[in-house]
């Protein structure tokens, strides 16, 4: 797919784009991390190794911390606010109703706070600030803001404590919260957020992952080679429009994943085709990106489409709501591909265009908008997680 084993280490031009939060007056530290869509390999991901091609939108998760004279206090514009002890460098123990839509963020407090104590520092008291661009007056669009504020968190967090660390760092850190709180989850909005543009990513091997920080202790796997992980830069497309809209419904991924698993069909020879059929169609995707062939991504996207497709009427999970079937009707009305972006059942769905079809893009923004997919004017992020200026 185009794709390193970079387990280890990754290579110098992914990391070029990655800035590393510092400390500015009055010891504030902001970072943020952009939001993310599935371009192609939804489900398939999830097995580790398995490949996906996604991409950094230019929205946002910000997150300030500053000092506080005790404990850590989580404020978030969206309303939620939570309080943890932090004792000698060590948080204390919470109640998942304590932190309710904050545990990202919680758990990234955590973690954070037992690398520094390993590294013989401390996580000083603070406030943290989180501040989403990746929703609109309470509304969710499905842009991966779990991967970003946990990705801003980490960031933010360590530099606040002292902690230098370098994107792939951050990216596994960012992985091990996420991982902690549901072994299910691919980490491919993490990495999207770690690195930005488009990139290749394949997911690593949970339950190694899990096996390794059973004792709590994140130093011990950031230094080491993760099986199957593997993140890469892709060229964005060229030749080719990338659109975007919002169905209106927000859906949670876990729930669709956990309703693949409880079918039963993660363990047939159908659900194996599957895998192999999508991992063929990623690498194509790849491929056509490096190439420059937009006509050629253009069809993978839609051979994606088509895969989510057959699952969907297989398994009956409801990934393609009737919404997101007009955004793919609309789309292939215009000569280009359409799909869901993730895991469906609401969310995001995307369309591809050959350049040539330029003056169909607002055609297509007008049949969306009748069918009730609200086009979203989202470019892509160059850049990962970075510091933001105070």
């Amino acid at each position: 797919m185009g794709v390193p084993d970079a387990g280890a280490a990754p290579s110098p031009a992914l990391l070029a784009s990655a800035g590393t939060a510092s400390a500015g007056e009055g010891g504030l530290v902001v970072a943020r991390a952009p939001g993310k869509l599935f371009v192609a390999g939804e489900y398939a991901v999830l097995d580790a190794g398995r490949p996906a091609v996604l991409v950094a939108v230019d929205r946002y998760v910000s997150v300030a911390v500053t000092p506080a004279p005790s404990g850590v206090e989580i404020v978030s514009d969206l309303g939620a606010r939570a309080r943890l002890a932090l004792s000698a460098g060590v948080l204390g123990p919470y109640a998942p109703a304590q932190v309710a839509s904050l545990t990202h963020v919680a758990a990234a407090v955590g973690q954070v706070a037992a690398l520094a104590l390993e590294h013989g520092r401390r996580l000083p008291p603070c406030r943290v600030r989180v501040a989403s661009g990746l929703h609109e007056e309470g509304r969710k669009y499905g842009l991966g803001s779990s991967g970003a504020v946990t990705v801003a968190a980490v960031q933010a967090l360590a530099a606040f404590a002292g902690l230098d660390l370098g994107a792939w760092q951050r990216l596994k850190l960012a992985l091990v919260v996420t991982a902690g709180l549901d072994r299910r989850a691919s980490g491919g909005d993490v990495a999207a957020a770690t690195f930005g543009g488009w990139i290749g990513y394949r997911s690593p091997d949970r339950a190694w992952l899990a096996e390794r920080t059973a004792g709590g202790s994140p130093a011990r796997v950031l230094g080491q080679r993760w099986p199957h992980l593997a993140v890469g830069r892709l060229p964005a497309p060229r030749q080719a429009l990338l659109k975007v809209g919002w169905t209106g419904s927000p859906a949670a991924s876990s729930a669709m994943v956990a309703g693949l698993d409880a079918s039963g069909w993660r363990d047939s020879a159908e659900y194996r085709l599957f895998v192999a059929r999508t991992g063929e169609c990623v690498s194509a995707l790849a491929a056509a990106l490096a190439g420059g062939d937009g006509a050629a991504a253009v069809e993978q996207v839609a051979e994606a489409g088509r895969a989510l497709e057959r699952l969907d009427r297989r398994v009956g999970l409801g990934v393609f709501t009737p919404r997101l079937r007009a955004l793919v009707r609309a789309a292939r009305r215009a000569g280009g591909a359409g799909k869901p972006s993730g895991a469906g059942g609401g969310d995001c769905g995307i369309a591809l265009l050959p350049a040539a079809f330029k003056d169909r893009a607002e055609q297509l923004a007008e049949q969306w908008t009748a069918a009730g997919v609200l086009p979203l004017p989202l470019g892509t992020a160059a850049e990962g997680n970075r510091e933001c200026q105070s």
